[in-house]
This record gives structure tokens, C-alpha cells and sequence, in this order.
């Protein structure tokens, strides 16, 4: 991976979930089974259709929320309160990912399709607290969902962000097909690759790459 391609990188945007955490803290099984929670109820529906939505919205729209408000008029506030409730337990402080990510240069950012206030509740259980510039929700591009392109374009507006000249990491391959087309450096941050032509790099170990990347 060479250092190299990094060098004109003044913009550091990572993803939240299973990307500043590693999966195995498995936060996600607990926000699911919120959703599937707020389905159910909202629409008045069994478990298993709940749950059937539940991956269908993800998979068609974004995410679960983007459909419950794109077919049900759903109100996103309290369904982003409610599934992001959960126990942060079994995070704990990673000292080293936050030296590799303090030591990069120019600005760091988050953007989760998770709301902000989360995205703090997180940052503060690993240890990242004060490393980022800024912290973005998926509130702060008007509810649109990675991977939709208009998503990213909002949060680059209103972070003025110059695509040709960030980097995003990100756990989901799909979310790093509208970065890599806007001009980005993609690395996909996951246990096994995906290969695909939008994804420049791949790691399984976000600090070690981090330090290849800044030295």
C-alpha cells in the first residue's frame, strides 16, 4: 500500500459502525432487534414481517429508516432515539487508534448514517473523544442514507469538503461507490475483502493501516 497515494489527502472521513469498532463488539445485534422493535409497532405488523422489512427498506432504500419515511411518513427523530439505545458495554478505549488517527494530517471527520448523538456516545467508549473536527449524522444530510451520492454531497457541502483530495473509510463496500465516483480515496475497513473496482484499499486493521499511511 503505498504511502504515496495518500499524500495529497487533507480530509479524513470514516464511518462509524464496525469501522471505528471492531464487529465483534456486535453493537449492531442490539440496534437491529431496536428496529425490528419500532417496525412492529409503528406499522402494526408481526415479528417476522417486521423483520422481513426491516432488510428489505436496507436493501432497496439505504437504510430502515430511509424506507419507513419514504412509504410510511415515518418521523425520523424518534425512531434514530429509540435504535440507538443500546449498551456500549462491550467497547473499550483503543489508545492506539487514536494516536494513528491524531497523527493524521489535515482534518478528521465522522459520518455515520447513525445520528451524531450516538456517534459521541461511541467516540467517548473507544477513547476518541476530541480526535475528530466534526462529527456528522445521517440528520446532517437531511436523512438521505449512504450509499445515496446526494448524501455524500450534502455533508462535503456542508463541511466544504474537496472530494479529489479526501480519503473514506468505511465497513459497507456499497457506501464507497459514491465517494470513489466523486473523486475520494475508498478503503474498505472490514474482516475479508470485497473486491470491486470502487474500493482502492482494504484493511482489517484500521490502526496498522493508518500507520503505514502517516508514518
Amino acid at each position: 500500500m503505498p504511502r504515496e497515494t495518500f499524500t495529497h489527502i487533507r480530509t479524513w472521513v470514516f464511518d462509524l459502525d464496525n469501522t471505528l469498532y471492531p464487529p465483534e463488539a456486535a453493537l449492531f445485534t442490539q440496534i437491529e432487534a431496536r428496529m425490528t422493535d419500532f417496525v412492529m409497532r409503528s406499522l402494526g405488523v408481526p415479528r417476522g414481517e417486521a423483520d422481513h422489512l426491516r432488510h428489505k427498506y436496507w436493501a432497496e432504500h439505504g437504510t430502515t429508516l430511509a424506507g419507513l419515511m419514504e412509504c410510511h411518513g415515518i418521523a425520523p427523530e424518534a425512531y434514530l432515539e429509540e435504535v440507538h439505545d443500546i449498551s456500549l458495554d462491550a467497547l473499550s478505549p483503543d489508545p492506539a487508534l487514536r494516536t494513528r488517527i491524531d497523527a493524521l494530517p489535515g482534518r478528521r471527520l465522522v459520518y455515520t448514517n447513525g445520528s451524531a448523538p450516538y456517534a459521541l456516545r461511541v467516540l467517548a467508549a473507544r477513547g476518541l473523544s476530541g480526535v475528530f473536527e466534526a462529527v456528522y449524522g445521517i440528520e446532517d444530510a437531511g436523512f438521505q442514507p449512504k450509499p445515496r451520492r446526494a448524501a455524500f454531497e450534502a455533508i462535503c457541502a456542508r463541511d466544504r469538503i474537496t472530494p479529489d483530495w479526501a480519503a473514506m473509510f468505511e465497513d459497507d463496500p456499497r457506501n464507497l461507490s459514491a465517494p470513489h465516483a466523486m473523486g475520494m480515496r475508498t478503503v474498505h475497513v472490514a474482516p475479508q475483502p470485497a473486491p470491486a473496482e470502487h474500493i482502492h484499499h482494504h484493511t482489517d486493521d484500521l490502526a496498522g493501516f493508518l500507520a503505514q499511511v502517516s508514518g
